[in-house]
């Protein structure tokens, strides 16, 4: 019997009373059953463990089959930070005596853009992925990615209120913008096809959708119009202009490299597992259609362009980028030939410099443009 008391102290032989008469009831097969459960429960072997569709106990973190999973989650957990660690004050005296019209536009419309998208992404991580990983180490990683995009609409709403706009109307554009909503419609449909709650993984059409979704979120979502989407304000901060806005965005790239970088191994991982198809004619109409939604988003953001950046850099970019995301992926490049327009662009989002530690919070923060995107 155990001792409560001391659980570590050997076992206390105690007399053990008579068996009371036991009156039959109903519940005799139930207990069969639990009992011929019990006894097939066995240790899990990591080998067994997939991605989706695995019969694990996916409460049982270890041994694990996906240890760089759980790399990517330790690694995220180094580089924790707040909006509230860097210095906002220059960012309200440049928004209101040194940017012109054009800028403002951009600047603006580029938050009115990423806040909605953010949300978007925290909620096809928390609600439409997290739920069909059937290996804990991933849903971990995920788990902490659902926080940073709630962290990243943070920094949003912390820029926007530094800056003094007007929240209603930044909040709204993607709404009225048809440019703006034409990106978030599209993530909308993609999202809305996975989130249904009747949705079954082993049939093979469900689970080519599930992965078509995933390859948009993790490879063009997050892996080029968030990407390319930080770059104006890069711009404007190769200029002096809007430091703070552009250091928490340096911030949030290193994050959502990270997601895309997992969300690309998940999905080819998947479809190494699950011995998917997915048919290159979807694959290119998915290319083009982002391509076509960032090129309107691109030309009414900088139909004036600012000093050093245009639309045509803009998209010229994402292109670029494009292609070296289907490469991490094993697919096709859909625009063979496209080149880096913003070739500061990297070095730019790179956040491994000095600092004066009486101007920003002094941050290491691990680097995420050399990422193993296998």
């Amino acid at each position: 019997m155990l001792n409560w008391d001391d659980p570590l102290s050997p076992k206390i032989n105690t007399p053990t009373p008579a068996p009371a008469a036991v009156e039959p009831d109903n519940n005799t097969a139930t207990s069969a059953e639990d009992a011929a459960a019990a006894a097939s429960m066995k240790p899990v072997n990591p080998d067994d463990k997939r991605v989706i569709n695995g019969m694990t106990d996916i409460n049982q973190l270890a041994p694990f089959k996906y240890p760089w999973a759980w790399d990517y989650f330790l690694n995220a957990n180094k580089n924790h930070w707040t909006p509230l660690d860097i210095n906002m004050t220059q960012d309200l005296h440049d928004y209101q005596h040194k940017l012109t019209l054009e800028e403002k536009h951009l600047y603006e419309n580029v938050l009115s853009y990423l806040t909605t998208s953010d949300i978007l992404a925290m909620r096809n991580i928390g609600l439409a992925v997290m739920e069909k990983m059937s290996a804990p180490e991933l849903q971990i990683y995920q788990a902490r990615q659902v926080y940073e995009e709630a962290l990243h609409t943070w920094t949003y709403q912390h820029c926007i209120e530094t800056i003094g706009l007007a929240q209603g109307e930044i909040y709204n554009r993607y709404r009225v913008v048809p440019q703006i909503n034409a990106k978030i419609q599209i993530a909308n449909r993609r999202l809305s096809s996975v989130l249904r709650p009747d949705i079954d993984l082993h049939d093979r059409d469900e689970l080519e959708n599930f992965v078509m979704a995933y390859i948009f979120f993790a490879g063009i979502f997050e892996g080029c119009w968030f990407y390319n989407g930080f770059s104006p304000i890069f711009a404007l901060q190769r200029r002096g202009l809007m430091k703070g806005t552009a250091e928490q965005f340096q911030y949030i790239m290193r994050d959502e490299v990270m997601h895309a970088s997992f969300g690309i191994r998940v999905a080819k991982t998947i479809i190494r597992e699950e011995n998917v198809k997915l048919d290159p004619k979807a694959i290119s109409e998915m290319w083009q259609e982002a391509d076509a939604a960032e090129a309107g988003y691109a030309n009414y953001l900088l139909k004036d362009p600012i000093l050093g950046y245009s639309a045509e850099d803009h998209i010229g970019q994402f292109r670029f980028i494009a292609n070296r995301r289907a490469r991490s992926l094993n697919l096709e490049e859909p625009f063979p030939g496209a080149e880096a327009t913003l070739t500061w662009l990297d070095e730019q989002a790179n956040l491994r410099k000095e600092k004066n530690f009486f101007e920003t919070r002094v941050t290491e923060y691990q680097t995420g443009g050399a990422l193993n995107w296998d």
